[in-house]
């Protein structure tokens, strides 16, 4: 008999699923928005050999480009809306790729923009600058187009560049619909033999419970899916990396790493020193999972024992409650803050809220410059979600703020700045909990949400960067790659940090790696630690009354990507060019291990 029962996505409450009509109202009203993405991607070829006439058909021309991305942007995000919570709607699945092929077809449209201007100099493009004020927008974007002249192409590579766009992102999706849609978990089953429906969202709610055989049985029974595809999942993520040494030597750098900081004028240097620290202070690991295994009475911890409660009695909360406190923790922000944030979540449906049928796995925030921002995510009760929603609504606050504040040539942000916003509200809503709540089993609960957060970020992460730097190494020298290279290193890294006290196995562990949609986006994963280590820089500078914190803080959440992130941030009051921040949290996270001890 099945205990619990996943609702079907007709089923979800419409007040507990995001607001897709707020895109558009219809599918019929995005059907024409389509139509017209496509009208306006010839119109803007016709533009082509224009730019050199003056400033002003150089203004109109980056306004055309600008109008035609926000509207494909539009399409894309209400197709996602009905996509990604129902991975197994055909019709909605079909949305989306049309909605690919559009984004696609409009970069493509959109490709003779750069080198045409680049084609003109720097000393011409300089005198159109000044001749049109409406130009002064763009002045960030051209002097980041010139820094990057070295590896923008011709305008017919770029056209073929921007076609690669819709393909490219195949493999991802491919991913993504696997797990979500095909992937038919066996139920968990709990020490009383009872049945647990086992879905992308129900996961994390079983890795929580006290009941040692339901948390085994979900966990295995979810990875063991995984090793059965193991090949065609290794053989996913290799295209992927081929993909990325592929565009890497197109647009000529020396490495796929260098490729994916240049874009963002990161130094690789931050990358190497962030894995150094966190291999140099692995010791800190070893000793909180020895801590845990002690606690839970174990000889050796599995992988479904890291979630394990400490304590006996897990807190429950409701949605509402997680919000009730999210809105506490970041009261120092201001009022008007703190409003915009309870409006999205309880009143304008940011958030799609619980698991159903197909949605799909993990949690995320997206939309687009002239849409809300969205929330997907798999709410079970726990302190753990209530971090995931302050970590999501980070995200959220930081592009509402960004598209209020920025025209859309600067609307977006970079993947460094973006991990920033979000661990700083975990960061303040944990010390708002800490220094409120005196119910001993509430504040265990909210150490172990730190102590969770900081396994994701700080050892999970770190530990997937490192893997994901030798993967892409070894297919830029031509080596190859197969399912057990991919498992054994994997196992061989990840036991590196967690210590004797945890038991990795291949049938436990060995996939772990694939469970992580991230690895689709190249060198993203190392950002959520830097993130983390930015994120309670800026926090604690808020908690200990610093002035002017609170409003740099926010001048950062409004700059967008009118500046580079690293110099945003240092604006903001933290250098993650230096390895200092990522030393200090550490540091924090040590003192968390201390008070665990203490409070066990």
């Amino acid at each position: 008999m099945t205990e619990t029962k996943i609702p079907l996505r007709q089923d979800v409450p419409e007040q507990q699923r995001w607001d897709d009509a707020s895109v558009f109202a219809s599918v019929a009203d995005w059907e024409r928005a389509g139509d017209q993405v496509a009208e306006r991607a010839v119109a803007i070829r016709q533009l082509q050999g224009t730019l050199a006439q003056g400033g002003a058909s150089l203004l109109t021309a980056l306004r055309a480009r600008d109008d035609l991305l926000q509207l494909v942007e539009h399409v894309y995000v209400y197709a996602g809306l009905l996509h990604l919570p129902d991975t197994a709607n055909e019709e909605a699945s079909s949305m989306f790729g049309r909605a690919q092929t559009l984004h696609a077809g409009a970069l493509a449209a959109c490709a003779w923009i750069e080198p045409e201007l680049l084609a003109l100099g720097e000393e011409r493009l300089e005198a159109l600058l000044a001749a049109e004020p409406g130009l002064a927008t763009y002045r960030h974007y051209l002097d980041d187009l010139l820094r990057r002249v070295q590896h923008v192409r011709s305008q017919e590579v770029e056209e073929l560049l921007g076609l690669l766009v819709e393909p490219f992102s195949g493999v991802g999706a491919t991913m993504t619909r696997l797990t979500s849609a095909d992937f038919k978990f066996e139920p968990a089953v709990d020490s009383q033999g009872a049945q647990h429906e086992l879905v992308q969202g129900t996961l994390d709610r079983y890795q929580t419970s006290p009941d040692r055989a339901l948390r085994a049985s979900a966990w295995h029974n979810y990875h063991r899916l995984y090793h059965q595809h193991k090949h065609g999942l290794t053989n996913n993520l290799l295209t992927s990396v081929q993909q990325n040494v592929f565009m890497m030597r197109a647009r000529r750098h020396d490495s796929t790493l260098e490729a994916a900081l240049f874009q963002d004028n990161i130094p690789v240097e931050v990358f190497h020193r962030l894995l150094k620290v966190a291999e140099n202070r692995a010791p800190i690991w070893h000793r909180y999972f020895e801590l845990r295994r002690r606690r839970l009475g174990l000889e050796q911890l599995e992988p479904h024992d890291i979630w394990a409660p400490l304590g006996n009695e897990p807190v429950r909360l409701s949605y509402e409650q997680a919000v009730d406190h999210i809105v506490a923790g970041l009261a120092p922000l201001g009022d008007d803050y703190v409003a915009v944030l309870r409006q999205g979540a309880l009143e304008d449906r940011w958030v799609d809220i619980y698991p159903n049928q197909g949605k799909r796995s993990g949690a995320f925030s997206f939309g687009s410059f002239g849409t809300h921002p969205f929330i997907m995510m798999s709410f079970n009760g726990s302190l753990l979600s209530l971090s995931t929603l302050a970590h999501e609504l980070g995200h959220s606050l930081h592009s509402y703020y960004s598209w209020q504040n920025q025209p859309f040539v600067y609307s977006d942000y970079s993947l460094f700045a973006a991990e920033v916003a979000s661990n700083f509200h975990q960061a303040m809503v944990r010390s708002h909990l800490l220094s409120t709540q005196n119910e001993p089993a509430f504040r265990l609960g909210v150490i172990e949400e730190a102590m969770s957060n900081f396994h994701r970020y700080f050892l999970v992460m770190p530990t997937l960067a490192r893997l994901e730097l030798e993967v892409h190494q070894r297919v830029e020298s031509g080596e190859g790659l197969n399912a057990q290279y991919m498992i054994d290193r994997s196992l061989d890294l990840f036991q590196q940090v967690y210590g004797p006290a945890m038991k990795l196995t291949e049938e436990n562990a060995g996939m772990y790696w694939s469970t992580f949609g991230h690895l689709y986006r190249d060198y993203y994963v190392f950002q959520y630690a830097t993130g983390i280590a930015a994120a309670h820089a800026l926090a604690g500078r808020i908690q200990s009354g610093e002035h002017g914190a609170v409003e740099a803080y926010r001048g950062f959440l409004a700059c967008g990507g009118s500046v580079y992130a690293i110099d945003g941030l240092r604006q903001a009051g933290v250098d993650m060019t230096d390895s200092r921040p990522v030393e200090a949290a550490f540091d924090s996270l040590e003192l968390i291990v201390d008070a665990l001890e203490a409070l066990v």
